[in-house]
C-alpha cells in the first residue's frame, strides 16, 4: 500500500538514514550541442549526473520547424522556456530524492502488516488514524487568528476546513512517528548519498539501499518515477509547441508586413487590435452576473478589471483568427516529436470485465462512480467496446477521488453487486444517480437490481472490499492516474477521453498485435 504512505507522509521522514541522503537542491543540466556531448565520457560520473533529471526522452531535431523557408531551431525555442523547463525537471530531481525513502517506508509498512496478519490499511488505521484527536475549539480559533489574513471567510464558515487541515497535519506527524518506529526496529542501510538516474540499462541494477538484507535498486525507484517523468516530457512538449506557434505567427506577420511595407506593429494594429471587439460596461456587467458566485467583490469595484480581462480575451481571439488566416497560404513544416507514452503492466485479474475474454487488446478503465465525467464518458466506452466485439476486452478498476465523499463506498457496493453477478446493472444505476450515493441509497439500488439484500448489506457494512479498492487506488497512483476516467489500451495511456481517441488507440493496438503475431509465426 505504497500510496497510503505517500499520502500520509508528505515530508521526508526524519531519521539518521534519511539525514545522510539529504543534499541541497541540484541545478538542472542544460541542453548541450552534439559536439559537446560526443566529447564527454561514454559513462557520466556521479558528479556529471548529480543535477540530471533523467527525463529528456527522445532527442529533438536541431530544427523544430520551417516557416516559409525560415528555420526555428531547438535552441531558439529552448532558450525561451529555460526557466519553465528547469522548474519541471527540478520536480523529478526532488521526487527522486524522496522516492528511495518512500520505497523503504512502504516495504516496512507491508512487512509489519503481514507480521500482524492485517491489511496495510488496517495497520495505518490502528497506528495513525484512530490515534488522531480533532482540534479543540480553542486550537481552531488560535489557528484562525494566526492565519486570518489568508482566510477570506468568517470563522464559522472556515471551521470545517480548519478541522480538516489540522487533522491532516496531525496525521502526517503521526505517520512520521510510526515510520520512525518501524525504521528503528529494522536493519536499514542507505548506500548512496545522491540518488541519480541510471546512465545505462546495467546501472538499473545498482543497489541504493538494503532493508533487512533485501536490496532496493535504481530500477525500482525509476519505475515508480515513470509517470512523473512522462508528465514532465509532455509539459515540455507543450511549452515547445506553444513557442513554435508563437514564432510561426511572428514570422508570418513580419513577412506580410515587409510585403505591405509597414512595420509589424502597424500591421498588428490594423489586422488584430482594430478588429477585436471593444468590451462595454454592459458586457462587463453580463460577465459579472454570470459568474457572481465565483467573484469576491462588487461590480463597481471590479468593473475596470473585468473589462481589461475581457478585452485581453478578445485580443487573443482576434490574434488567433488572423494567425489561422495567414497559415492557410503559408508553408509550415513542424518536426517537433511528441513523447511516447510509457507502457505499463496493469493487473487485470479478479476485475469486472466485458468483451472478448481472449482478446489481444485490453482497455483498462479507472473510474469513479461519483465523477460526472465518468458518467458522461461511460456510454462512449461501452459503445466502442460493443463495436469491436470479441477483439477487445474492457476491464474496470476503481479510483474513487478524495473530493467525492461517497465514491469509495459506492465502489465497495459495486464489488458487492459483482459478487452476485449484477455488476453492470448496478453500476449503471450508480452513474444515473450520482447525487444520491449514500449507503441507504446504495441499498435501495441493490433491491432494484434484484440482489440478495442480506448478503449485499453484510458485504457493504463489513467493508469486505475496502482493501481491494485501496489496491486499485494504489496501482492507479503507481502508473500516474490522478483523475477519472483514465483509460489505458494495452498498458498505454489514452491522452483524450473521446470516442475518436479511444478508437485510434485500439486500432493501433490491433495493428501492433497483428504485426507481433506475423513476426512470431515466421
Amino acid at each position: 500500500m505504497r500510496r497510503l504512505f505517500t499520502v500520509l507522509i508528505i515530508a521526508i521522514l526524519a531519521s539518521a538514514a534519511i539525514a545522510q541522503t539529504q543534499t541541497k537542491p541540484a541545478q538542472t543540466a542544460q541542453p548541450e550541442s552534439k559536439a559537446a556531448a560526443s566529447a564527454k565520457p561514454a559513462t557520466p560520473t556521479v558528479a556529471d549526473r548529480k543535477a540530471d533529471c533523467g527525463c529528456d526522452g527522445e532527442a529533438q531535431p536541431d530544427v523544430l520547424a520551417v516557416v516559409n523557408g525560415v528555420r526555428v531551431t531547438t535552441k531558439d525555442v529552448d532558450d525561451l522556456i529555460k526557466a519553465q523547463t528547469t522548474k519541471l525537471q527540478q520536480q523529478v530531481i526532488e521526487a527522486r530524492k524522496r522516492e528511495l525513502d518512500l520505497q523503504i517506508n512502504s516495504r516496512l509498512l507491508e512487512a509489519e502488516a503481514r507480521r500482524r496478519k492485517v491489511s496495510s490499511q488496517k495497520l495505518l488505521d490502528q497506528e495513525v488514524t484512530v490515534q488522531i484527536k480533532d482540534a479543540t475549539e480553542a486550537e481552531m480559533k488560535v489557528f484562525y487568528e494566526q492565519n486570518h489574513a489568508r482566510i477570506d471567510a468568517a470563522f464559522v464558515e472556515a471551521k470545517p476546513y480548519i478541522i480538516e487541515y489540522l487533522r491532516a497535519q496531525r496525521q502526517q506527524e503521526g505517520a512520521k512517528r510510526f515510520a520512525e518506529r518501524l525504521r528503528a526496529a529494522a536493519d536499514v542501510k542507505v548506500l548512496v548519498k545522491d540518488v541519480t538516474p541510471p546512465a545505462t540499462a546495467a546501472e538499473r541494477a545498482r543497489v541504493l539501499a538494503t532493508l533487512n538484507g533485501q536490496p532496493v535498486t535504481s530500477a525500482e525507484v525509476e519505475d515508480t518515477l515513470r509517470p512523473l517523468i512522462f508528465h514532465v516530457q509532455e509539459q515540455t512538449y507543450n511549452l515547445r509547441k506553444e513557442q513554435i506557434d508563437l514564432k510561426t505567427n511572428d514570422i508570418l506577420l513580419e513577412q506580410l508586413a515587409q510585403q505591405r511595407k509597414v512595420t509589424a506593429r502597424a500591421l498588428a494594429e490594423a489586422e488584430i487590435l482594430s478588429k477585436a471587439k471593444k468590451i462595454t460596461d454592459a458586457d462587463a456587467q453580463t460577465f459579472f452576473d454570470q459568474n457572481r458566485n465565483r467573484i469576491n467583490g462588487e461590480f463597481a469595484q471590479l468593473k475596470s478589471q473585468i473589462i481589461e480581462y475581457l478585452n485581453e480575451i478578445e485580443r487573443r481571439n482576434a490574434e488567433k483568427a488572423f494567425a489561422e488566416q495567414l497559415a492557410k497560404t503559408a508553408t509550415v513544416q513542424v518536426f517537433l516529436r511528441r513523447p511516447e507514452a510509457p507502457v505499463y503492466a496493469i493487473e487485470i485479474d479478479d476485475q469486472p470485465w466485458r468483451g472478448g475474454e481472449r482478446a489481444t487488446v485490453s482497455v483498462v478503465e479507472f473510474t469513479d462512480y461519483q465523477c460526472p465525467s465518468c458518467a458522461k464518458t461511460q456510454p462512449v466506452i461501452d459503445e466502442v467496446i460493443r463495436e469491436y466485439g470479441d477483439k477487445v476486452k474492457l476491464i474496470v478498476r476503481d479510483f474513487p477521488l478524495q473530493q467525492h465523499a461517497n465514491a469509495f463506498k459506492a465502489a465497495e457496493a459495486a464489488e458487492a453487486a459483482r459478487e452476485q453477478g449484477k455488476y453492470w446493472e448496478f453500476t449503471a444505476l450508480l452513474f444515473q444517480n450520482q447525487g444520491a450515493l449514500e449507503v441507504v441509497k446504495l441499498k435501495e439500488y441493490a433491491t432494484q437490481v434484484g440482489l440478495d439484500r442480506k448478503k449485499f448489506d453484510a458485504s457493504l457494512e463489513s467493508n469486505r472490499y475496502a482493501d481491494k479498492i485501496m489496491r486499485d487506488l494504489d496501482d492507479g497512483a503507481r502508473i500516474g492516474v490522478n483523475s477519472t476516467p483514465t483509460l489505458f489500451v494495452n498498458g498505454k495511456l489514452v491522452r483524450e477521453r473521446t470516442r475518436e481517441a479511444l478508437k485510434a488507440a485500439i486500432e493501433a493496438a490491433i495493428k501492433t498485435a497483428g504485426s507481433a503475431n506475423v513476426s512470431g509465426s515466421n
